[in-house]
């Protein structure tokens, strides 16, 4: 008895000291130097209780990048959005858990395991600022640019065009669609935020897989 409970705790110091490793070594580790371009657009960080969402201005750059989405019936022109929001995350759990009284066991298990991913993109209006759920960073023309090129690579193309996910969708606008690459509890959906925030220059933990180490990590390196 003794002697699992040692282990436990082992355990649980092992994940805690790996964990405040992951928020306090930055990456890159050298930080890189600072863009003398003016920093004109802004992005946001927009954090939940477990998962992480990426904002970018819906300006007109941004509609002609992701004109791929307008060809699938995603209302990319909608008069009132301001924002296009991206998340990537693991495909049975985003899929079937709208909301946390939908919780099933099997999208827990297969997000601890291994699943296949998903995209889901959103448009919002205006989105306050300053508030807990939203970190906010000002980037060159350059650097969203590398970020709206990281999300559209991380889109599966069949035949060159994206693949929603038939009826799939928390309401009216948003959608889904396959993704690259496979989620699992370590490697998830904040890690994958935290490498589109690295495409645009900006520099994380070396390994944040909850969104609270990755608010505290960007808030402490940029």
């Amino acid at each position: 008895m003794r002697t699992g409970i040692r282990w436990l705790l082992r355990i649980v110091f092992l994940l805690v000291l790996v964990a405040a490793c992951g928020t306090f070594i930055p990456r890159p580790l050298i930080a890189p130097a600072k863009a003398s371009a003016a920093m004109t657009h802004r992005i946001l960080l927009l954090s939940g209780p477990i998962h992480t969402d990426i904002a970018i201005p819906l300006d007109a750059e941004t509609r002609a990048a992701f004109s791929f989405l307008g060809d699938t019936g995603f209302p990319l022109s909608h008069p009132n959005a301001e924002w296009l929001i991206i998340g990537w995350g693991g495909r049975a759990f985003y899929l079937e858990t709208p909301t946390w009284a939908e919780l099933k066991p099997v999208p827990v298990l297969r997000a601890l395991t291994i699943d296949r991913s998903a995209l889901h993109v959103d448009l919002a209006g205006h989105i306050t600022e300053p508030q807990p759920t939203v970190t906010a960073f000002d980037v060159s023309d350059d650097q969203l640019a590398r970020l709206r090129d990281f999300i559209s690579e991380s889109f599966v193309r069949d035949a060159g065009t994206v693949v929603p996910i038939p009826d799939a969708g928390y309401g009216e606008i948003d959608r889904f669609f396959e993704a690259k690459g496979y989620f699992n509890a370590l490697f998830g959906c904040n890690t994958w935020t935290a490498a589109a925030l690295r495409s645009a220059g900006l520099r994380t933990g070396l390994w944040n897989p909850l969104p609270q180490a990755l608010r505290l990590s960007v808030s402490v390196y940029n």
